[in-house]
């Protein structure tokens, strides 16, 4: 599902329009970021929770040449999905 997916099913669910949907979309990813950005976590019961780790700098190399790379210290967000998630893709998935 791509975001204009996301929009036109909001926007057809909620019977609203198409770009009433786009904005309430934009509004819900802006305060994800602004909230990962600021170092908290986002909780959504039932559906998962998003955090931000912390990676250190390291060592890594060059596939093609194997010459030696460093890699930067970057924060990375990830997704962990929660427990009644999991279940319904497991029972209504394949």
């Amino acid at each position: 599902m791509t975001k204009a997916d996301l929009v036109e099913k909001v926007a057809r669910e909620a019977d609203m329009t198409k770009k009433d949907a786009e904005q309430l979309v934009e509004i819900i990813f802006d305060s994800i970021i602004e909230t990962l950005n600021s170092g908290e976590k986002i909780e959504l019961r039932g559906f998962g929770s998003f955090r931000v780790r912390e990676r250190n700098s390291r060592k890594g190399r060059n596939p093609k040449t194997g010459a030696a790379v460093d890699i930067p210290a970057k924060r990375v967000a990830y997704f962990k999905p929660g427990k009644e998630l999991k279940e319904l893709i497991n029972t209504n998935g394949a």
